[in-house]
């Protein structure tokens, strides 16, 4: 829903207000000798640094696969600072961690900010971890400065993102059965990880939070891409997260000996899925938006030197801002895929298996951002973001908006992944100001 023309410029004007909060110099008062809430850039970058206790690794990196003992232990990290901002901390039935203070009006739908503290294997120390940082400073600069919330506040340590967003999907009754005995990197499945983290896979159903209870759920996040840094631009304002839908591919040709077989009554399967890939690089490419395409498994049988290969088993990834050019993207790539198959005397077959719908963040939550970010004095831009967040999950139960921080080379899942400290110190002000401005929004 729209903002009426007053309601925007109310809480536009709203959020200049709050974000000038944000920024006032440490001491500084307003007319009446209150001070003013500001950010402790030390104490985030302390915060971000103590995560790297569980499970750093000596390159930079950091390795806290989701159920993990590290992850226990940063969970608990994280808890324990939860308590010093004052929250009540428990651990829902998803296994997200969740601190929560109430509001001033009882009737009022919570905030909710935060991210996740899992990483990939071998990853970097900034993904996810930079938004929980930075989620956490603000519930301590809140209860710091004594400021009353009309909203109930929630901060959330999202569970197992890295794994599939199992946490955030699980608020939208989003993960299927079969998903509870699926592995993870860390040698638990879901169902024994969500056990570990304290909740319970049993009740799953029970922690789906129905669409509209929220007032809105904001997350700070490394942009994992170059486009801030080569634009010189300080914030990110995310238009939207893309969606994702992964496809395992088979090519079904014919194995035979590679020594006796003319190449002219070959039906490899290898050399059809290579033009395969080649058909996803140029259908992605040559169709105009900002669409990707992936193929980033190949499998290979019977596998041997000496043999034509008789199946090949691939993956096929798509994403995009809209679902419905996703479609069209794949419509193409099958069509290319049966005409290489008819030529190659190969047969394709496509099986859906993954889907994370595309979300858009807010109009309302975007202007927040980019009046926070202006009276902060920070250069901004709008954006899309190329990869999952848990944002995208929550945009199913209410308004989202999301900031983006500057990834150092554009790299990320990786030791060198890295945001400079004042990066994570802005994004965390813009975070701030935007809390504080929702709060005080007049919705219609």
């Amino acid at each position: 829903m729209q903002p009426s023309r007053t309601s925007r410029r109310t809480f536009l004007k709203a959020s200049a207000a709050a974000a000038a909060l944000a920024v006032a110099k440490p001491g500084r008062s307003d007319a009446w000798g209150v001070q003013l809430p500001r950010v402790d850039g030390e104490r985030l970058n302390r915060i971000l640094a103590g995560f790297r206790s569980f499970g750093g690794t000596p390159d930079g990196g950091t390795t806290r696969l989701a159920f993990s003992e590290e992850d226990i232990a940063g969970r608990a990290y994280a808890a324990g600072l939860m308590r010093r901002a004052g929250l009540d901390v428990f651990t829902d039935l998803a296994g997200n961690l969740v601190g929560r203070r109430p509001g001033g009006d009882l009737g009022a739908r919570p905030i909710v900010i935060g991210s996740h503290i899992d990483t990939v294997p071998q990853g970097g120390s900034y993904d996810g971890q930079v938004g929980s940082a930075g989620a956490l400073e603000t519930a301590l600069v809140l209860s710091d400065y004594g400021v009353a919330l009309r909203h109930p506040l929630e901060v959330v340590v999202f569970q197992n993102e890295e794994g599939g967003k199992t946490g955030s999907r699980a608020l939208v009754g989003r993960v299927a059965p079969f998903e509870l005995e699926i592995e993870t990197a860390s040698g638990f499945t879901i169902r024994e990880g969500i056990a570990r983290l304290g909740g319970d896979p049993d009740r799953l159903a029970e922690a789906r939070r129905e669409p509209g209870s929220v007032a809105g759920f904001l997350e700070l996040h490394i942009e994992q891409g170059a486009y801030l840094e080569a634009a010189g631009t300080q914030i990110g304002v995310v238009e939207g997260i893309v969606g994702i839908r992964r496809w395992n591919v088979e090519a079904t040709g014919v194995a035979n000996h590679a020594g006796t077989t003319p190449m002219d009554q070959r039906r490899d399967a290898l050399v059809a899925a290579s033009d395969f890939v080649r058909a996803v690089h140029e259908v992605a490419t040559t169709t105009e938006g900002r669409q990707v395409a992936t193929v980033g498994k190949i499998e290979v049988q019977p596998g041997a030197p000496n043999v034509v290969p008789g199946v090949v088993r691939a993956s096929l990834e798509i994403r995009d801002l809209s679902m419905a050019k996703i479609d069209s993207v794949f419509a193409e790539i099958e069509a290319r895929a049966i005409s290489i198959g008819e030529a190659r005397g190969v047969a394709f077959a496509f099986d859906r298996f993954y889907e994370s719908l595309a979300a858009p963040t807010d109009e309302r939550f975007r202007q927040i951002v980019e009046a926070s970010a202006d009276a902060l004095g920070y250069s901004h831009s709008r954006m899309p973001s190329g990869a999952g967040h848990d944002a995208q999950s929550m945009a199913e139960i209410g308004p989202v908006g999301m900031i983006f921080v500057p990834s150092k080379g554009g790299i990320s899942h990786s030791p060198m992944e890295h945001t400079e400290p004042e990066d994570v110190v802005r994004g965390a002000e813009v975070l701030l100001g935007s809390v504080l401005t929702l709060d005080g929004a007049d919705w219609d």
